[in-house]
């Protein structure tokens, strides 16, 4: 799809951008796992400071984007990686919070399905509900790479929500009461992105806050922690 690229949102070039991508909200997050843990780093994009690099990780190639906030936001970086630049993978590494009472500050969460009050699904023009569900194989290798770095993890449904300030009070336990693990911004769409695009996706997520017991993070531990999530997520990088 050179004829596509560079896009709008995206300076790389044809070739800049690895089969896998890791997806974290925050582009200065994507700048510390490529300082972090890549090695050979390129930053192939800069435009509206949405940073990208690609390095490799014990030998293999990965590449690593923010896809900012929300489900607009990486519906547009992930179609456009999915479907201009050639990527088969990409696996969403974000913040979230907890629902469940299960649930603790850092643990992870993998996504199995992603629920969602968005309407991003009206665009495909389905004659019915559509479930938006990980790629079963990089879900699989993920649980294999928690349990042989013995994190304690949950796999489960979340929810991807349009509104982080949801004038709807009840929101948080109605999603409960079905066994939500957890609520986030975008997952749903990268989801259906995948789908449509018959590509892979995963979302791997930390409980940064949780809904019910007022506990978080602060924002530079966000940003600059969840190395736990990070590594698994570079564990099951397969190119």
């Amino acid at each position: 799809m050179a004829d596509f690229i560079p896009t709008p949102h995206n300076a790389a070039k044809d070739g800049d951008i690895a089969k896998t991508v890791l997806m974290p909200g925050d582009p200065l997050r994507a700048k510390v796992i490529a300082d972090t843990y890549l090695k050979d780093v390129t930053c192939f994009n800069t435009v509206r400071n949405m940073f990208g690099y690609t390095g490799t990780y014990e030998g293999k190639r990965v590449s690593v984007m923010g896809s900012g906030m929300g489900m607009p936001s990486i519906g547009i970086y992930s179609y456009e990686l999915f479907n201009f630049y050639g990527v088969d993978n990409i696996i969403r590494i974000g913040s979230a919070g907890g629902l469940s009472d299960d649930l603790k500050l850092k643990d992870l969460v993998i996504a199995i399905g992603a629920c969602t009050d968005s309407n991003y699904a009206s665009q495909f023009n389905l004659p019915g509900t559509f479930a938006p569900v990980a790629s079963y194989e990089l879900l699989e290798s993920a649980v294999n790479e928690a349990k042989k770095k013995d994190v304690h993890y949950v796999v489960g449904n979340v929810v991807s929500s349009d509104c982080f300030y949801n004038d709807n009070k009840d929101a948080a336990s109605l999603w409960k009461k079905m066994n939500v693990l957890a609520v986030e911004m975008e997952s749903a769409a990268l989801y259906m992105n995948a789908a449509r695009a018959g590509k892979n996706a995963l979302c791997i997520l930390t409980i940064s806050d949780h809904i019910f017991t007022g506990e978080s993070l602060p924002a530079l531990e966000r940003q600059n922690g969840f190395n736990t999530m990070m590594e698994v997520a570079l564990g099951i990088v397969k190119e």
